[in-house]
């Protein structure tokens, strides 16, 4: 099973037209947002991975014919694929490594936040764990790139789930003063994490950045504690 045509067209299959405004709104494509001109044909994400984990094997460059394609699903489904791949590589460092620089190679094509958040944790945060190194997510968080950025601070949530907790703090604090939403959502978001595995750390962290900090990220950040915690939190936060 190696045809772009057949894998286009397996997805095809499975779309709901019914869906596609939905989600030609939900992310933003109208003039002057972030998606603008992204082209949706209405396929459920756990179709989409249904469909595409079966072309796990194929070449980078046909690969690259989807992450490519105008249509958003299709460009997911050349991510689920390369997410799959990974999976069936662990344990040949050579083959991870391979697959890590594809997808850096490629991170103008992970342009809406689900493309990134459905790979960059399962690709980039596991190669972290896998070599102890972060240096890819601390050259990402510099790029102006705004998906670049994310990729960077999503791919932590893979050290946050096996307790290793430091680089995501390091990201969330590189995005304190960002203002841009999708950033502030996606910090917010692996800082909450991090207080699920350690709450006083958190804590240690919203007392330096909490006054100043994007309300957006401070809230998604708080969203676990006890409402006490979380009013005190937002209480020192009252601009931006």
């Amino acid at each position: 099973m190696n045809d772009i045509g057949t894998w286009k067209q397996q997805l095809r299959n499975v779309a709901r037209p019914e869906k596609v405004k939905i989600l030609s709104s939900f992310f933003k494509t109208s003039k002057g947002e972030y998606g603008e001109g992204d082209i949706f044909i209405g396929i459920p994400v756990p179709d989409n991975r249904k469909v595409s984990r079966q072309y796990h094997s194929l070449p980078f460059d046909q690969i690259k014919v989807m992450l490519t394609d105008p249509v958003h699903e299709f460009r997911l489904a050349g991510l689920l694929a390369l997410v799959e791949a990974y999976k069936r590589a662990k344990g040949n460092q050579e083959r991870c490594r391979e697959i890590v620089e594809f997808y850096l190679a490629n991170t103008t094509n992970c342009n809406n936040w689900d493309l990134v958040d459905l790979s960059s944790q399962y690709i980039i945060g596991d190669y972290m764990l896998l070599t102890g190194n972060d240096d890819i997510v601390r050259q990402l968080i510099k790029s102006e790139n705004i998906w670049e950025q994310r990729i960077a601070v999503v791919s932590t949530l893979a050290q946050v789930r096996k307790g290793r907790l430091d680089t995501a703090i390091d990201m969330a604090q590189c995005l304190t003063a960002t203002q841009v939403d999708l950033l502030q959502k996606a910090a917010g978001w692996v800082l909450r994490e991090v207080g699920k595995k350690d709450e006083p750390l958190l804590c240690q962290f919203l007392d330096r950045h909490a006054a100043t900090m994007p309300r957006t990220m401070l809230r998604y950040a708080v969203e676990r504690f006890s409402p006490e915690r979380r009013k005190h939190y937002l209480s020192l936060r009252t601009t931006r």
